[in-house]
């Protein structure tokens, strides 16, 4: 009997690359795509994508996706709400099991298998502890396309973001950036592969700088975005916009 399981969808190349490993495994059904989406400006958490180009990536992929609307910034107390509830509606549902792109944060898995673990759920990590310039090579080999869309200036300057990820950009990196961001130096949007029946067609808009308030020193371990730096939010983030044409 398949699992039938969530894919927990970033709209980035880890997420795309897991979710086209999931698709072929013959024991895995997938029920939808779960993606969070920042309440306030309706656009994917983190990665700053708008939601019309991430309903276009469900409808090529051909798979539900299922929006979690989450406020900016929020405690992890909201966070886990609005995820538990989310959760219990799809075991209903007869879903099971929650599959990530994660690659190699102990920490993260942990976590995410503990809170799956209170409401009788499994997590899939179909990406976990390969080596990370071997799933780039093997995405990029695959006939992925992914574009940066947001980048860590703690890591990487402006000229990175709104890039198309290839060789050239993997040799422009620097040591200490990971080549697939797994260290959140940057995040991407992935518009085209096996997985899509059609490429997503945008146009590059305009880049933006955004720093993040950091939060009261009380509170500073109690957001869903808490990072283990210390200095995490002394660092700006550059977003590059994408239109839907």
């Amino acid at each position: 009997m398949k699992k039938k399981a969530l894919f927990n969808w970033s709209s980035g190349k880890d997420s795309a690359l897991a979710l086209y490993k999931a698709l072929q495994n013959p024991e895995i059904e997938i029920a939808c795509l779960l993606t969070s989406v920042n309440q306030q400006h309706q656009r994917i958490s983190m990665h700053g994508v708008r939601i019309e180009l991430l309903q276009q990536q469900a409808e090529s992929i051909g798979l539900p996706l299922e929006i979690m609307q989450i406020p900016e910034m929020p405690k992890m107390e909201v966070y886990e709400n609005v995820m538990r509830k989310t959760l219990d509606k799809l075991k209903k549902q007869g879903v099971t099991h929650s599959i990530f792109g994660d690659i190699f944060l102990e920490d993260l898995r942990k976590y995410r298998e503990d809170k799956l673990a209170e409401i009788g759920f499994e997590g899939v990590f179909p990406l976990w502890k390969i080596p990370t310039h071997e799933i780039i090579q093997e995405f990029i080999s695959l006939g992925f396309k992914t574009i940066v869309v947001c980048v860590n200036e703690r890591f990487l300057d402006k000229s990175f973001v709104g890039r198309v990820i290839d060789q050239n950009f993997i040799n422009d990196l620097p040591e200490n950036v990971d080549v697939c961001g797994e260290n959140g130096e940057f995040h991407t949007f992935t518009f085209d592969g096996p997985i899509f029946s059609k490429p997503i067609d945008f146009e590059i808009g305009e880049v933006v700088y955004r720093k993040y308030e950091k939060p009261e020193k009380e509170d500073s371990s109690d957001t869903a975005c808490n990072t283990s730096a210390s200095d995490a939010l002394d660092y700006g983030f550059w977003y590059c916009d994408l239109v839907r044409k």
